[in-house]
């Protein structure tokens, strides 16, 4: 329960009791419990999607009412790390100049184009997923599974990239075994999902494909930070979830 409410307070604006004690411990427990604790959230989420379809809203707004759902519940969270992550990238300077860039409290260029593709891709991606029987279900449960990202980034043998801060907590905390039971587990419910509703092919491919751009990004983030920062973490999550709404919405 330690690891939940720091789940829960760490990632969502849920007002819960604030955990006993705040150690690497306690991070691990939340890294891995993450999609579990999300999941209320992202049913919410898809559901208020599914509502507007129900009541013949335009798919698009549909997917847009469905991402910003989410983005209150969370607090934007993700959103800021994926910002500050595409600037601190997007710069192409040294690993200090790079995380001072990610540090500022301002959004450049790349980071407000980061944003606005991400969530296009992903409101563009969402209505083809509603609109089959079940659909609703697998949105939640591929939101919900993008925080696999959380255990595959802070996973031992990851270095944070500051010595303070969110990364210093989390990072290096998840045993690789862990990391891949729970990965196994997000994988298995939304291929059922995906036999729910009649798209087995892309629920298959949804997380490996998903996760292998998390790995990505996290051998992107050494090689030019030198670590993981708090804000690699969100962009790994939004990352995660684009690419697992889009693999999943094909009709394979």
């Amino acid at each position: 329960m330690n690891g939940l409410r720091l789940a829960l307070g760490l990632l969502t604006v849920i007002p819960v009791p604030a955990p006993d004690g705040v150690d690497r411990d306690a991070a691990r427990r939340a890294m891995l419990l993450a999609p579990l604790a999300l999941l209320p959230i992202t049913v919410v989420s898809a559901l208020a999607g599914w509502g507007c379809l129900l009541l013949g809203v335009p798919g698009f707004v549909a997917g847009v009412v469905t991402v910003a759902v989410g983005l209150l519940a969370t607090g934007a969270l993700h959103a800021d790390g994926l910002a500050d992550t595409a600037d601190g990238l997007g710069s192409r300077r040294d690993p200090d100049t790079s995380l001072a860039i990610m540090k500022r409290g301002d959004i450049g260029p790349m980071g407000g184009a980061a944003l606005v593709l991400i969530y296009l891709a992903q409101a563009a991606a969402v209505p083809a997923l509603l609109g089959r029987p079940w659909g609703w279900l697998q949105v939640a449960l591929l939101l919900a599974g993008s925080r696999l990202a959380l255990a595959v980034l802070t996973r031992a043998g990851q270095q944070p990239a500051r010595p303070d801060g969110l990364g210093a907590l989390v990072v290096g905390t998840v045993p690789t075994p862990p990391a891949l039971v729970v990965a196994l587990i997000g994988w298995l419910a939304i291929a059922g999902s995906g036999w729910l509703t009649g798209h087995l092919i892309g629920a298959l491919l949804a997380v490996p494909l998903g996760l292998g751009a998390v790995l990505w990004l996290a051998r992107t983030a050494r090689r030019r930070l030198g670590g993981i920062t708090g804000d690699v973490l969100g962009a790994g999550v939004e990352l995660a979830a684009t690419v697992m709404l889009i693999t999943a919405s094909i009709a394979w």
